[in-house]
């Protein structure tokens, strides 16, 4: 069991200056607490989101950090020209010494996609074929390749990654279907659903890799995400959490509320109160022991091996994450990764 941190890098309050500041501040944190990886989101044009070129701030936390991993959850690779993406990714691996997680995926907001152009009725083709360029730039000395929307003829592949073929590629899930192509092709994952619904995914995820004649402990990483806040009682951590996710939601909501749409995949949607939003397992706030035995059951029922921790989220303050992360490193984390 393995934990790691997911950060929408939404917006808080302040000035983006002393933002960005505290957010590699607590990046650092991260990685001298131990935890696995960093994965961040791409969001464009919404307060959900303040790291639309992921690249450039992943940059800056190659350069704060020493053992933690890092990556995007995801490239939205429709956005991308894929032979500009390839220089990054090699850059990027290169500039951590192979600590890049490559996130990959077609972008779950249409809105967005409108806004640089495209008609989202194109998206999952065009992300579709620029995986395949990415794959075979990051593997091949030239890169020949001929789509519907790039050609490419004997151009030189100059830079290489560090981790080869290519770093490890990540995927968001939310069907057990999806399992087939993730588990072909050794594919980490990550659902954002509550135990049940991980749990549908996990086992098929198994079943699919065990039928692919391969050992059970190969497995990729299997996740889940959890909102997590934690103090010294049950009721400070409650009274810390409840604002916060409300303006988090809010970040996560305006666009979709702006164009008066409704997200295409209802289990992307998160309750309106923390507190309900905990009573369906999908966060979490308190003191150590609740926390504890709230991911005893959460992991043992989601039948995951990767946790992903959303300790800085909403109007939460830099110091309020700061106090999770301790609480978290030193009363929780130590009973599960061993």
């Amino acid at each position: 069991m393995q934990f790691g941190v997911f950060d929408h890098v939404d917006r808080g309050a302040g000035p983006l200056d002393r933002f960005y500041a505290d957010r590699l501040a607590l990046v650092e944190a991260y990685d001298k607490a131990g935890f696995y990886g960093y994965h961040v989101a791409e969001h464009h044009a919404t307060p959900l989101g303040l790291s639309p070129s992921p690249s450039v701030y992943l940059s800056a936390v190659a350069q704060r950090t020493q053992r933690l991993r890092f990556g995007p959850l995801v490239y939205t690779l429709p956005l991308y020209h894929p032979l500009r993406l390839i220089d990054e990714i090699c850059m990027l691996d290169q500039m951590s010494g192979g600590r890049l997680l490559l996130g990959v995926g077609r972008g779950i907001s249409p809105i967005e996609n409108r806004y640089f152009g495209h008609d989202p009725a194109d998206t999952a083709p065009m992300y579709a074929e620029t995986l395949e360029i990415l794959l075979r730039g990051l593997t091949n000395e030239e890169l020949n390749f001929a789509g519907k929307y790039y050609q490419f003829r004997d151009v030189p592949m100059e830079l290489t990654p560090v981790q080869l073929p290519y770093p490890p590629l990540w995927y968001g899930i939310g069907r057990p279907d999806g399992t087939v192509w993730t588990a072909q092709n050794n594919v980490n994952i990550v659902a954002n659903l509550d135990a049940k619904g991980a749990r549908a995914i996990t086992d098929r995820y198994r079943a699919e890799w065990a039928a692919l004649g391969r050992a059970p402990e190969t497995i990729p990483f299997m996740a889940v995400s959890r909102h997590i806040v934690m103090a010294e009682t049950d009721a400070e951590a409650l009274a810390t959490a409840r604002p916060a996710y409300r303006q988090w939601r809010a970040s996560f909501l305006k666009l979709w509320n702006r164009h008066n749409m409704q997200l295409p995949n209802p289990n992307a949607l998160f309750p309106e109160e923390f507190d309900e939003a905990e009573a369906t397992g999908r966060a979490i706030a308190g003191a150590p022991a609740k926390v504890r035995d709230f991911l005893a059951r959460d992991i043992a029922d989601g039948g995951i091996n990767y946790l992903l921790c959303r300790f800085a989220f909403g109007s939460l303050t830099r110091a309020e994450a700061e106090r999770s992360i301790d609480l978290f490193t030193r009363h929780v984390m130590g009973e599960f990764v061993q």
